[in-house]
């Protein structure tokens, strides 16, 4: 597949390849021990993914603000599939399972989007039982926990949205 994109759309492909960064910095922000220390997120595949899906989703909310980015948003969506794909074909899954798990977890990725769309109008409350369903699956942890989570959320979402954008397309972004 990557060669037909290469031949036929190689404007997509330097696209993705330019965003790399940006995925590279989303994943870096996902695996951040103080999701799963402090925040107590389960540290195991369906843990990390959640928080990689609720990360990029602030990231893709951030995008639509921008009157331009949806090739970006796009390609950036690519970037993760990609990732998935290779991931589920890491535990084992055959090709034929592969396309059905990735259509979930993109299903995953647009619940979250969903979501985040809101953080700001959210009150912590309205947050901390939608964090309830989304990283923790409906087991929350301690108020604690819950309250390191929803603090760093937020602190993460204001500093990609004070992000520039070309700042934060090329991952310059330092959030």
């Amino acid at each position: 597949m990557a060669f037909l994109s290469r031949i036929f759309a190689p404007a997509a492909v330097g696209r993705r390849t330019a965003l790399q960064p940006l995925y590279d910095q989303v994943v870096a922000a996902a695996r951040r021990p103080i999701w799963y220390r402090e925040g107590r997120v389960p540290d195991t595949v369906t843990g990390r993914f959640d928080m990689l899906a609720t990360v990029l989703a602030l990231v893709l909310v951030r995008m639509e603000r921008e009157a331009d980015a949806a090739a970006d948003a796009v390609a950036l969506t690519e970037l993760f599939i990609d990732d998935m794909d290779g991931s589920i074909r890491e535990l084992g899954f055959g090709d034929l399972g592969v396309g059905k798990q990735v259509g979930k977890l993109v299903a995953l990725l647009g619940g979250r989007l969903g979501l985040l769309r809101g953080i700001g109008a959210m009150d912590d409350a309205a947050l901390d039982d939608a964090l309830a369903r989304n990283l923790y699956r409906g087991n929350a942890p301690d108020a604690a926990a819950l309250d390191s989570v929803r603090v760093a959320l937020r602190e993460l979402d204001a500093a990609i949205g004070a992000t520039g954008y070309e700042r934060l397309r090329t991952g310059e972004g330092g959030w």
